[in-house]
């Protein structure tokens, strides 16, 4: 039989290997408390990616009770140097010498046994491996929005988060915003009547600009960056040096992101599904614009509800008694007083969350599901995804949400995965 050992947490962990999937015998210290925490209790920390939006992450967790980061990695030795001083100056600044250590390969985190949880923040293409691997090797997970590049990633992701029994946060944070949570709640307990349309903001698809060909910087690792993806020479539109502080443009282009269909769609489409109460189905028709009678994007919904793409600021509900708008720092009502409606004991509350960060640190001490858990992730971006291969095709595509099929199409059931660039597949 397989000696098993405990490990410094209380989670169960087989001797010599990665993480058994079921944590066991947390203690209670490690459930949380005021002031400092012990080193034995705390939770230990990886980042994967350290790009821009790894940076503010950063400072997040390492300015949350109860954490320590201890490695980074990224394959631009620029962007990992500056992560790497992030965290040590935070502790420096703490009177403490903690070092965190930098690698150019993100399995040499997953593979550290004294790494309790990691935190994903690369380009889209390479979230579906790093969360896999990560969930198989016993690590909790924190990955960026949108969720990963096709839904069948998505759902051999969730499978293996499920199987490996890790606590697994989106970050999709409007969900810990109480502007979206009020919103939805006003919504889900029919203070607008009965639930018409949804509108929702975002952009569009990516579009397949072919960049020109540049040198590859000395400090970048080009051919591991594009790693599973298709391949693309490297661009500096794609990723720009540290010294350029904008978002880079990856997003854009289909290799490796999903335009403003997943980039925010992945906050707006979510919330329109949580309002719906939608976090376990999703639409069964989606259209695509002809330029005749149907002039946006369109989904339908079993239950009658019509959402589309069009223009809103944020996400708009439209009942047969009233509306809710809501976007970042904005929650309009009509009429007007139902803003500032007060739900009571007996009426239906949503999760909440004021911190999506500390959610997830609370859920992994608790070992519960934090507020967008992986399937609400995965219904999400499959609501993203399943827009873009309309409008690729120009048809009507008939989806089945609970089987997660598209029926009656066989080339548009191709587009819900894609072929990975050797030596990479999941």
């Amino acid at each position: 039989m397989t000696r098993l050992e405990v490990n410094r947490r209380g989670f169960l962990r087989m001797a010599g290997a990665a993480a058994v999937g079921f944590p066991y015998l947390v203690s209670s210290s490690a459930l949380g408390g005021a002031g400092s925490t012990a080193a034995s209790e705390r939770i230990t920390m990886g980042f994967i990616g350290a790009g821009k939006q790894s940076k503010h992450l950063m400072r997040s967790f390492l300015n949350s009770r109860g954490t320590q980061v201890l490695a980074a990695c990224d394959v631009d030795k620029l962007k990992l140097a500056r992560g790497k001083k992030i965290v040590e100056d935070h502790y420096k600044g703490k009177g403490r010498s903690e070092q965190c250590a930098a690698y150019g390969d993100y399995r040499e985190i997953v593979g550290r046994d004294d790494i309790d949880a990691v935190v994903i923040a690369t380009p889209d293409h390479w979230h579906a491996i790093t969360v896999i691997d990560s969930a198989k090797a016993g690590k909790d997970i924190y990955c960026e929005k949108p969720l990963c590049q096709t839904i069948k990633e998505a759902r051999a992701m969730a499978n293996a988060v499920r199987r490996y029994g890790r606590v697994f946060q989106v970050g999709s944070m409007q969900r810990s915003d109480w502007h979206f949570r009020l919103g939805c709640e006003l919504v889900r307990n029919g203070y607008i009547g009965d639930l018409k349309t949804v509108t929702v903001g975002v952009g569009g698809p990516p579009n397949d600009d072919k960049l020109p060909a540049m040198p590859v910087p000395d400090y970048l690792n080009w051919e591991m960056w594009v790693g599973p993806a298709l391949w693309r020479p490297y661009n500096s539109e794609l990723s720009p040096n540290l010294s350029w502080d904008g978002f880079p443009n990856w997003r854009h282009h289909p290799s490796f992101g999903g335009g403003g269909m997943t980039d925010w769609g992945a906050h707006h489409f979510d919330i329109a599904q949580w309002g719906m109460g939608m976090d376990e189905s999703g639409p069964v028709e989606i259209i695509p614009p002809d330029g005749k009678d149907i002039k946006v994007l369109t989904y339908k919904y079993a239950s009658g509800v019509t959402m589309t793409r069009d223009s809103a600021n944020g996400v708009l509900f439209t009942g047969t008694k009233g509306k809710v708008e809501t976007n970042r720092g904005h929650l309009k009502t009509w009429p007007d007083e139902l803003k500032n409606t007060k739900l009571g004991p007996n009426e239906k509350h949503l999760y909440e969350s004021k911190n999506h960060y500390v959610d997830w640190l609370d859920a992994i001490r608790k070992r519960t599901k934090p507020i967008c858990d992986i399937e609400t992730g995965l219904r999400s971006v499959s609501v993203c995804h399943l827009g873009s291969i309309a409008y690729k095709l120009g048809r009507p595509l008939k989806w089945d949400p609970e089987r997660e099929e598209i029926l009656g199409d066989a080339d548009a059931s191709k587009l819900l995965s894609r072929p990975y660039r050797s030596p990479w597949h999941l």
